[in-house]
């Protein structure tokens, strides 16, 4: 993620929300006359649940993308997006000119003031010491990639430091130093050292940030990317689910798993004990770990036969995008994945990810994707052709404004509705002033009154509309 769309992100995921009790909008207006109700305006009990959306459908469970038409998307992704990383393509001996420009495109020397937890100045001392931590000299002329497997859910890092840093006091939820996360089973090519050898530059298969040393198990290429591959196996279906507890492997105790992630089976003898206990009741799965040496061991641990999870991924059908999305529903919001949630394009990609369907990881690439199949914007599209093409969206379509993504959810009254995770919510209210409430956490609202500023409105800014569809050819004739 480049520094300038960081920011956009973090501002304008600041907006969002209201309700059916607005007026709805017409090709000629400026903006929606809402008729404020509640602190989010017009936003039942009902409509918080996805079954209220998914019985207002025909045939909801009927598959809209067959999984070998996914498995093409995905692979068209992998080919096509320059933002995504194919680690069995990347050479055996990383060079320096390489690895330079992956740390430089990420690393850049912070140009403007930064406040710590305590919006206390972060002084240039101790910037110059987080740059010099990434050790950008020291790169080798050329370097052997090692592999490597994630053990827990970890956080990648702008720099190699755990100093949270802020652009303004008080505003301590959008670390600036943090990229996105890495889940357990990833795999990583380990590119570079950081300075105080407690850190590694990796390039994951959607993002190349720093990641804590102790999060990663070093082991041979074969094996690490033979890992995801693995069947039979389970996947996370729910928000999060955890292992069972166990006092055998601390490690591997009540480790939590995200929606998407894909965890091997372990081929386990109905007589044997697994970490103590006997696991007729769960699945036995197999988790990397990472021993004192920081090498790679698989081990068997405990996910309960109740927990949420599918023995695939789940059918992409509307019925599957309503239930996982909801299932995050009021969770916080956590930039660059922090707070162990998400934010509004890791929340889109984990739903997705439940299917099957790959995703770049940030806003702006998901919505100029080569490999999604979209309906783009620009300036010559004036209101009511925008109008029209968000009153012609289906549930699962993604809508991209600068910094932000929702799904839609579906409509009421000829009116588009979405759900999405965001800090906050503008609209004008009765008088026609303009309202913020913060929301921090994923929500439903309808799209059309959303205010983007205080003369546009999102709809005024949309970039992009992603559909998952069968037919990629789709993209320029869509919605």
């Amino acid at each position: 993620m480049k520094r300038l769309d960081r920011l956009r992100i973090a501002f304008h995921c600041l907006l969002a929300a209201s309700a059916t009790s607005f007026a709805p909008i017409v090709a000629s207006e400026v903006s929606p006359t809402p008729v404020v109700t509640s602190a989010v305006p017009g936003v039942s009990d009902a409509q918080l649940s996805a079954d209220f959306w998914i019985a207002r459908l025909a045939q909801p469970d009927a598959v809209v993308l067959q999984r070998d038409a996914i498995d093409a998307q995905n692979r068209r992704l992998e080919a096509q997006d320059p933002t995504l990383y194919d680690l069995r393509a990347l050479p055996a001996e990383l060079s320096r000119a390489q690895v330079t420009t992956w740390l430089r495109s990420l690393s850049e020397a912070p140009s403007t003031p930064l406040f710590d937890v305590n919006g206390k100045p972060v002084s240039q001392r101790v910037l110059r010491a987080i740059v010099s931590n990434a050790n950008v000299g020291k790169i080798p002329l050329s370097r052997a990639a090692r592999y490597g497997l994630v053990v827990r859910r970890a956080n990648l890092r702008t720099f190699p430091t755990e100093l949270r840093v802020f652009h303004s006091v008080g505003d301590t939820d959008i670390d600036r130093f943090q990229e996105s996360a890495l889940f357990p089973g990833d795999p990583v090519v380990i590119a570079h050292e950081s300075r105080d050898r407690r850190w590694w530059f990796v390039v994951s298969p959607r993002y190349a940030a720093w990641i804590a040393q102790e999060s990663v198990a070093t082991g041979p290429r074969e094996s690490v990317l033979a890992y995801g591959d693995a069947t039979p196996s389970r996947v996370v279906t729910g928000a999060t689910v955890h292992t069972v507890y166990t006092r055998e492997n601390p490690a591997l105790s009540q480790l939590p798993l995200d929606m998407g992630v894909r965890l091997p089976l372990h081929a386990a003898s109905p007589l044997e004990l697994v970490n103590g206990q006997h696991p007729y009741a769960a699945h036995v799965i197999e988790l990397p770990q990472r021993a004192p040496d920081g090498t790679l061991s698989i081990a068997p641990a405990l996910l309960q036969k109740n927990a949420d999870t599918a023995s695939d991924y789940l059918p992409l059908t509307r019925a599957n995008l309503l239930r996982q999305a909801f299932k995050f529903l009021g969770e916080r919001y956590g930039w660059g994945h922090s707070y162990d949630a998400r934010d509004c394009s890791g929340f889109v990609s984990d739903v997705y990810r439940s299917m099957g369907v790959a995703m770049p990881r940030n806003t702006r690439d998901q919505s100029v994707s080569p490999a999604l199949p979209k309906r783009q914007f620009d300036s010559a599209d004036d209101r009511a052709t925008r109008m029209s093409a968000v009153r012609a969206t289906e549930i699962g379509d993604l809508v991209y404004i600068p910094g932000h993504v929702m799904m839609v959810i579906g409509q009421l009254d000829g009116e588009p509705w979405v759900i999405h995770d965001t800090t906050g919510i503008s609209y004008r209210d009765a008088g026609g002033a303009l309202r913020r409430i913060t929301l921090n956490g994923v929500s439903v609202t309808p799209l059309l009154p959303l205010q983007f500023s205080e003369s546009e409105l999102y709809l005024d800014r949309i970039t992009s509309i992603v559909r998952i569809r069968p037919d990629s050819k789709e993209a320029s004739a869509h919605p």
